[in-house]
């Protein structure tokens, strides 16, 4: 059993997907395959479940990704310290957000406190992502995911609006608020689906009792804006985005709703190590949202 082939299993079970994990190992597919059959061979038992070109981590996968997920991050806790004690000058941070463009305005100051400081942004779905915290693969995450996690801290930041969009000739235009009932046979035009506030909107859509009737997706929020700009399907926008972008969508509508709130907070893992420098960056991070 060699470590490459740990990681290689600890990244096919995050995605149970052969050629997303490949892509991002940045190997060949059969390469990957070979690697996973070739640990099971060694174990003795499969660790995935197979149909077709479906992959899915069966229960024996399950209790072997947590016990190859703490040696992991014993191994890194373990390299951490080290470099702590040696004074290494390079103290990396791993980081996801998913908010837009606030990731250099939050940086910034920090690194010019600590220019030795190496930031590296992550990113996937939220649920790749809650993988990475707990395999010690990230630091910190801010998204509106408070994770069901036991391994997980959530820290609130900040709780904005969420509004519903229209184009200016839209019979919906000029209204000051509505009723999320009013709007479900509407046509939408979201940001796909592994973004997090398009993960958060189908969240709250379905608790309100309908799926949003998607003609269109794109991964641009700029291209989002342009489509309704041109009277093509409405949109949900989260109030800091909205005030970004309000001199281009005048047309914002509140949702009566009181659900429809998005609270934005900072996700770690409670058995991974910081560095000092990671300490202070956390309380940075909170003190920073307080202040915006």
């Amino acid at each position: 059993m060699e470590i490459l082939q740990l990681k290689y299993f600890q990244t096919v079970a995050r995605y149970e997907h052969i050629t997303k994990a490949a892509e991002e190992l940045k190997i060949a597919q059969p390469s990957l395959s070979k690697t996973i059959a070739r640990l099971e061979e060694d174990i003795g038992v499969s660790l995935f479940d197979r149909q077709g070109r479906n992959i899915k981590l069966n229960a024996n996968g399950k209790v072997f990704l947590e016990h190859v997920n703490k040696a992991f991050m014993e191994l890194d806790i373990g390299k951490r310290k080290v470099q702590n004690f040696e004074g290494t000058k390079k103290v990396s941070i791993k980081i996801a957000v998913t908010l837009k463009n606030v990731l250099p305005k939050l940086v910034s100051p920090f690194l010019n406190r600590f220019p030795h400081l190496h930031f590296q942004q992550i990113n996937g779905s939220s649920s790749v992502l809650k993988s990475k915290l707990e395999a010690g693969e990230l630091d910190f995450f801010i998204s509106p995911f408070p994770f069901n996690s036991p391994n997980i801290e959530w820290k609130p930041l900040f709780t904005e609006d969420i509004y519903l969009i229209v184009p200016t000739n839209h019979y919906l235009a000029g209204r000051k608020s509505i009723s999320i009932s009013e709007i479900k046979n509407e046509s939408f035009i979201l940001m796909n689906t592994e973004n997090s506030f398009r993960e958060l909107t189908d969240k709250l859509c379905k608790e309100a009792g309908f799926t949003p009737n998607t003609s269109l997706e794109v991964n641009d929020p700029e291209a989002l804006i342009g489509l309704i700009r041109r009277g093509i399907g409405v949109t949900f926008i989260s109030e800091r985005d909205w005030k970004r972008a309000s001199h281009l969508l005048p047309e914002k509508i509140e949702i009566n709703e009181s659900n429809w709130k998005r609270t934005m907070g900072l996700s770690w893992s409670n058995k991974n190590y910081f560095s000092i420098e990671a300490q202070q960056f956390k309380d940075y991070i909170i003190e920073y949202f307080e202040k915006a």
